[in-house]
């Protein structure tokens, strides 16, 4: 069995899932990368491929009948989640592909839909990110209202306008300021979890990406017993 491929970054930093498990981490995926690598396995080959991160802005995402091709492929164990994987993962469950993580199953049970709900942009370099995914918004805003940081309809009101803005240009900053001007009755919470987010700031791909890079050890380490 070949080392497991993860495509992998910005969800989780590959120093990080370097610390989990020794896969052969690659960088967001893009068109052609999948069937670059069904040429390099061998029929007889046993894999494990994981897609976590795609590009969305910078080149096109592996296509959903390029990622099948790998899914219905001979001895080949293909995961996905946490962002551009989740959504392969929901479209090609059917077919084999394992999905992975509670994005993935908002993405199942149509909780959210869109693709801009993962997207981000980030620098190619070094895979830092310059945009704030929409989920991970959701994600600490709930974690905000719960901690009573926030109130519903300033968490109401920030989602309404994050969820307008062009994926590329979300940020707090951007979101808070924009609230703010849309909002003024809901200024003294957003400078509220203005001061939190500083400090707090939480990612839901993160967490489903280490659950994907821990599946991906279990299998990995269950078949070299």
């Amino acid at each position: 069995m070949i080392k497991p491929i993860i495509f992998i970054g910005p969800s989780l930093a590959v120093e990080k899932a370097e610390r989990i498990f020794n896969a052969d981490y690659r960088p967001p995926a893009k068109k052609g990368d999948f069937l670059r690598l069904m040429s390099c396995i061998n029929d007889d080959d046993h894999a494990i491929v994981g897609l976590v991160d795609g590009l969305f802005l910078q080149d096109y995402p592996p296509t959903p009948i390029e990622v099948f091709q790998l899914v219905v492929k001979k001895n080949m164990l293909v995961l996905g989640g946490a962002s551009l994987g989740a959504l392969r993962a929901v479209e090609l469950e059917k077919y084999g592909m394992i999905g992975i993580g509670k994005i993935f199953e908002l993405y199942k049970k149509s909780t959210i839909a869109a693709d801009d709900e993962v997207a981000v942009t980030f620098a190619l370099e070094n895979q830092q990110l310059q945009s704030e995914a929409m989920i991970d918004i959701r994600y600490n805003l709930f974690l905000a209202l719960r901690k009573g940081v926030i109130d519903k309809d300033t968490k109401r009101a920030a989602v309404k306008v994050a969820k307008s803005i062009y994926f590329p240009d979300r940020n707090y900053e951007v979101i808070i300021n924009e609230t703010k001007r849309r909002y003024p009755s809901s200024s003294d919470y957003l400078e509220s979890f203005r001061s939190y987010i500083s400090k707090n700031r939480q990612s839901l791909k993160e967490k489903d990406a280490i659950k994907l890079v821990n599946y991906v050890k279990m299998k990995y380490e269950g078949e070299h017993k």
